[in-house]
């Protein structure tokens, strides 16, 4: 039971860490910015990094408790992935919000920023691969994640 627990933890750990890593990746390398959702999709992740890591110093229950709690925090980033996939091919109806970094100057200065800043729509899809969205990856790779993690933590011998 304590090396399924190990083992849980890490992937609730690690499975998360990986997905934040490729969005940054994404966003600074591949020069794709985050939307809104987005956004919620990777404070998810990092909720379930926190509660892994917190996981990580304690024993018995308590940490058995606080692996299901990182778990519960990346099924969340997974139906994000769902309903941000679902604006994605206009399934559904989305949020109106869009990300912009704070803009502070003069009165020209942020009007040269606003007109130099990308809107990032949440009902586009900037890239895919088989036809399946970076949301719906997250969605898919995260619920299938917090499924083995889940299962590995509740299982019985």
């Amino acid at each position: 039971m304590k090396d399924r627990i190990v083992t849980a933890n890490m992937l609730a750990l690690l499975g998360p860490a990986a997905l934040l890593a490729g969005a940054y990746g994404f966003q600074y390398i591949g020069h794709i910015p985050p939307c809104e959702m987005c956004w919620w999709q990777r404070y998810a992740h990092m909720a379930a990094v926190a509660l892994a890591l917190i996981a990580m110093m304690l024993r018995g229950g308590l940490r058995r408790a606080f692996v299901l709690l990182a778990a519960a925090a990346i099924a969340v980033s997974g139906l994000i992935g769902i309903y941000h996939a679902g604006i994605e091919q206009k399934w559904w109806e989305g949020v109106t919000a869009c990300t912009a970094p704070m803009i502070s100057g003069s009165v020209q200065d942020v009007l040269a920023q606003v007109m130099a800043t990308p809107l990032v729509r949440c009902d586009t899809i900037p890239w895919s691969l088989f036809g399946i969205s970076m949301a719906g990856w997250n969605a898919i790779l995260s619920l299938l994640c917090a499924g083995v993690v889940t299962w590995l933590t509740t299982r019985r011998r």
